[in-house]
């Protein structure tokens, strides 16, 4: 039987058995992986560029787009490459740096979204306050505090996991490196004290949740006092989406870490894992940015500002090979 310090890899889940299929997950992976990075690589520019931009509400989704695509980076082309190679091979240190990667990432986009319901809630209930409230520093203070509560519980979790005995083999039964799958490697005890952690971690995780649902609720109550019905129907359309994604990843995320390891089967565990981990960020640009009227305004300012340049510098140098010719 091997331990944890003679294993130098671990064998990742494939999605299929068949080479056939196995190219149907690269190429659906890759549709998904240019679609993040497409959508949330426009809000970043988009974010960066247009100075209207600059305001807490726009701070937030910039972070929220760069946590989607360190979220998609870090589980996703490991994925994709082993097809490919023919291998379900990923390195002892590679693993652990996925797990600690992707728990950072998801943990810092949980953080981030309970701070933009409470930046929703104030903007609509106390507008009047918004300022004081939620001003640049606040905002700036709260974004690395979401990124630090996520490294802190990244590396708690990390070490945790890694400094138990593996008697139980090599072979992880997910797509990536994931906590559940490892804790089953490990045949001692001591996983009981992993096990508290993520129990830990779930019950604040819940907390959020629900603070996060009274403020969308405080919300709800607010917008129905509003006499305009487009207005109301805005604020719903918006907010409604919010709370569905949401709860997705929090009821598949909770269930996958909190299940019994007896009632467990691969295929479920894949499709779990992929509901909270791949979904979000590809629905996320479209439900809280590329929805936003003022949003997509920046988008074609920005487009319309790219192909001007674009086709300022083809003019320009094709009038520069006249002038030599």
């Amino acid at each position: 039987m091997s331990n944890s310090s003679s294993i130098t890899h671990f064998l990742l889940l494939p999605f299929a058995d068949t080479q056939k299929l196995q190219l149907w997950h690269f190429w659906l992976f890759l549709g998904i992986s240019l679609a993040v990075l497409m959508g949330n690589g426009l809000i970043i520019t988009s974010t960066t560029c247009d100075q209207h931009l600059h305001t807490p509400r726009y701070i937030f989704l910039l972070n929220l787009s760069l946590l989607d695509l360190d979220c998609i980076s870090t589980t996703v082309p490991k994925s994709m490459a082993n097809p490919l190679w023919d291998t379900r091979d990923i390195s002892y240190t590679g693993c652990v740096a996925q797990l600690f990667f992707f728990h950072f990432f998801i943990s810092a986009e949980y953080s981030l979204l309970t701070i933009m319901s409470y930046d929703r809630y104030v903007a609509i209930c106390k507008p009047l306050h918004y300022g004081s409230l939620l001003g640049s520093r606040a905002c700036v203070h709260m974004a690395a505090a979401a990124w630090g509560a996520g490294f802190l519980t990244a590396l708690l979790h990390t070490v945790d996991t890694f400094s138990l005995p593996l008697y139980g083999g090599n072979a992880v039964e997910q797509f990536f490196c994931e906590i559940p799958q490892i804790l089953k490697l490990s045949c001692s005890h001591s996983y009981l004290r992993e096990v508290g952690l993520l129990v830990l971690s779930c019950l604040l995780a819940l907390g959020c949740f629900v603070f996060i649902v009274g403020s969308y609720v405080r919300i709800f109550m607010a917008v129905l006092m509003i006499s305009s019905e487009q207005g109301r129907h805005k604020v719903f359309s918006t907010c409604l989406p919010h709370l569905a994604v949401l709860s997705l990843f929090v009821s598949t995320g909770t269930f996958v870490y909190l299940k019994p390891p007896s009632f467990s089967s691969s295929s479920l565990d894949l499709v779990l894992s992929v509901l909270y981990s791949v979904v979000p960020p590809v629905v996320n640009p479209l439900i809280y940015s590329l929805r936003n009227q003022e949003f997509k305004d920046a988008v074609r300012k920005l487009v319309t500002g790219c192909v001007s340049a674009a086709i300022h510098c083809l003019l320009y140098s094709a009038k520069g090979s006249q002038c030599r010719s």
